[in-house]
């Protein structure tokens, strides 16, 4: 029996790790798509088309796919490899043809749109109405009244952006993984810290050169190395390796996957009736435009653009002042920002690391859900793990009610893609009274532990975790009857609020307090620390907006342009990074080629939702600073209107439930020093 296809025999119905092996999944997701197609004719033939036979069992259908591909395609993020990826490039244009194969159904469309035309006239509840809308819009905006010729083009598109998207992720792994910097003198460790030189030691052991030290492009290995070493022409070589990915003319080379998926993308809303991209995109979010987009970006530049060249001038004088430096280059930017937050603020990453055993930090996350939410978390062997460094979990509630699973999978390693994000195994829903609840991972990249210390995580990596969790929370206490409008389905721009303003927390004392101690001596962070800490966190903030905003607008240029217009990518990058501009251009390096959040990834034209989120984080946490970062009222508020709520009715409206009002931006300039 295939275990994918099987009632899974497990802990709370969770994926059956242990017993799926790669061969598996390719009969398991061809038999689930049958089944989908049974479930689909059944739809069709319903005499009179109603709510709950046709838009109901819609979003019902395809369950035992969505469990399996789900699995199949978390795992191609996390724990990859090439068997994997093999299957990914066949599993992938099966599934788009399967969903254009319903979404193109003109029988189907014809009972939706039915159904549709009533709705004033039906007796429905908010999320009822909203789930109506969502399917009828649904289809139209994926070619449900498209001609014949015009819907098999834009499965011809589909099935090109899947595998295109696919391959680019694919070279940037590949890109990742092969490079190393191997380093036999010891002279060249200079400057960088004792635990960062053990694990990378600890590598090069791992790598079968032992005796010698070897850094890599993984964050963890990346990040300090840049930020410490002494050893200019290294963090240089280590710079141009990372900022070049997937663009040398190589078989990883990604520039004309990006003119594909470009040109594709805004043949594929021409189609649909929209002049580009970007509008297709934009229609369903908050923003509702690219000029509102725009315009946004470009209110905040202005604000934040004179800040940040003012903190470049300081940096530059710093370096003149301790090394003669007469000009910065993109590779020391680290290395002297680290040295000039140190002088300024008495604090550094190396100083606070100790504070931060990532046991700790996983405690401290627990502990602040609880204390706002009423949660627990009970470690749990019995689930099935994909890999044995995740740690597995019951989520119970303050009367011991199950709630949730939730995977923690914390540390780089070959198979797994860079960066932090938080995904699903399976959504929460309620069908005929019985209720699912959700359950939800997190994938990072954090510092390893080595030898002699644990893993001990910067305050950026604290942060980082916080901002994972919070999307978690938004998942795992998801509160809904349908599964396509519960949790993390909301507007692409309103999905950040719960992972950003997790992140306000990890500043407070009175959260640090539950967590923050020393792992050799376990005494607890000072108050003078954590207020260090605080004034540390408008350090450079200018800078920072103003680098989130390049890749917005970047975004914004790929996918609101005429794609044909787009013959080099490099001149490209360059014209439109050129106004955020604020370090000398690095000749042959490009960011694009390994932009995946935009290429591999669903942010395409919605980078700007990061800082759109801010608006509403900032905003919102106000409101716990009023009235007491733990205070349950406010706490039962959010979680009501925000967490539990997913995308039952529009952001706007949930938002100002919770807040009384809409929201300010106020808030956001204050907290980055902005006004």
């Amino acid at each position: 029996m295939n275990p994918l296809l099987d009632n899974f025999h497990t802990p709370f119905e969770t994926a059956p790790f242990d017993l799926i092996i790669p061969e598996h999944y390719m009969p398991a997701i061809q038999e689930a798509i049958e089944k989908a197609k049974l479930e689909i004719e059944e739809i069709k033939r319903a005499p009179i088309p109603t709510f709950e036979n046709t838009i109901i069992a819609l979003d019902q259908s395809g369950e035992r796919l969505n469990i399996i591909s789900s699995i199949f395609f978390n795992l191609n993020s996390a724990e990859t490899n090439d068997q994997i990826q093999a299957l990914a490039r066949e599993i992938s244009p099966l599934l788009t043809a399967h969903s254009n194969d319903v979404l193109l159904n003109e029988a189907l469309f014809a009972n939706i749109q039915l159904v549709y035309e009533q709705k004033e006239k039906l007796t429905l509840t908010e999320e009822q109405k909203t789930l109506l809308d969502k399917t009828y819009k649904g289809f139209v905006r994926n070619g449900a009244k498209l001609d014949e010729p015009q819907k098999q083009r834009l499965r011809e598109i589909d099935k090109e952006l899947s595998q295109l998207g696919l391959k680019f992720g694919e070279n940037v792994l590949a890109e990742t993984n092969k490079y190393e910097l191997v380093i036999s003198n010891e002279s060249d460790l200079s400057g960088l810290p004792d635990a960062i030189i053990e694990a990378a030691a600890q590598t090069a052991e791992e790598k079968g050169k032992p005796g010698k030290w070897v850094f890599s492009l993984a964050y963890p290995s990346y990040i300090p190395f840049m930020m410490y070493s002494e050893n200019r022409e290294l963090r240089k070589e280590l710079f141009i390796a990372s900022s070049t990915k997937s663009c040398k003319g190589d078989e990883l080379d990604n520039q004309q996957h990006i003119k594909d998926m470009l040109r594709l993308k805004n043949e594929r809303a021409n189609l649909l009736g929209y002049p580009r991209f970007s509008d297709f995109v934009l229609e369903e979010r908050m923003a509702k435009s690219a000029p509102k987009v725009m315009d946004f970006l470009h209110n905040l530049l202005e604000k934040a653009k004179p800040k940040a060249q003012a903190e470049i001038k300081e940096l530059e004088n710093f370096a003149s002042e301790i090394d003669g430096l007469d000009k910065i280059e993109k590779w020391d930017f680290s290395f002297y920002s680290e040295k000039l937050k140190k002088q300024k603020y008495e604090v550094s990453d190396e100083l606070l690391r100790p504070y931060f055993k990532l046991e700790n930090v996983i405690e401290g996350v627990f502990l602040t859900s609880e204390k706002l939410f009423g949660i627990h978390f009970i470690e749990n062997n019995d689930i099935p793990k994909y890999h044995p460094e995740v740690t597995t979990y019951e989520v119970v509630d303050s009367d011991g009610n199950h709630v949730a699973v939730f995977y923690a999978d914390f540390f780089p390693r070959a198979g797994k893609r860079n960066g932090a994000w938080m995904t699903s195994f399976r959504g929460q829903k309620t069908v005929k009274g019985k209720e699912f609840r959700p359950h939800v991972s997190i994938v990072c990249n954090f510092t390893k532990p080595t030898k002699t210390k644990p893993s001990l995580l910067t305050f950026n990596e604290v942060t980082t975790l916080f901002h994972e969790f919070g999307h978690a929370l938004h998942g795992m206490l998801a509160k809904g009857t349908y599964e396509s409008l519960t949790g993390t389905s909301v507007f692409w721009d309103f999905v950040e609020l719960p992972s950003q303003i997790f992140e306000n927390w990890s500043y407070e004392k009175e959260c640090l307090d539950l967590f923050a101690k020393h792992y050799e001596t376990s005494e607890f962070i000072s108050s003078e620390l954590i207020q260090k800490i605080k004034n540390a966190s408008n350090f450079q903030q200018g800078y920072q907006t103003v680098r989130q905003i390049s890749f917005g607008l970047l975004d914004m240029a790929y996918h609101g342009t005429y794609p044909a217009t787009i013959t080099d990518v490099f001149s490209f990058e360059k014209e439109i990074l050129q106004p955020t501009s604020l370090l000398p251009d690095v000749e042959g390096t490009l960011m694009s080629t390994s932009f995946s959040h935009i290429f591999q990834g669903g942010y395409a034209a919605g980078y700007y939702s990061y800082k759109w989120a801010e608006v509403l984080d900032a905003d919102a946490f106000e409101l716990f600073l009023e009235k007491g970062i733990f205070d349950r009222e406010t706490a039962t508020a959010f979680k009501e209107f925000i967490l539990s709520a997913g995308g039952r009715e529009h952001p706007a409206i949930l938002y100002k439930r919770f807040r009384g009002r809409d929201p300010k931006p106020d808030a956001l300039l204050k907290r980055a020093g902005l006004v």
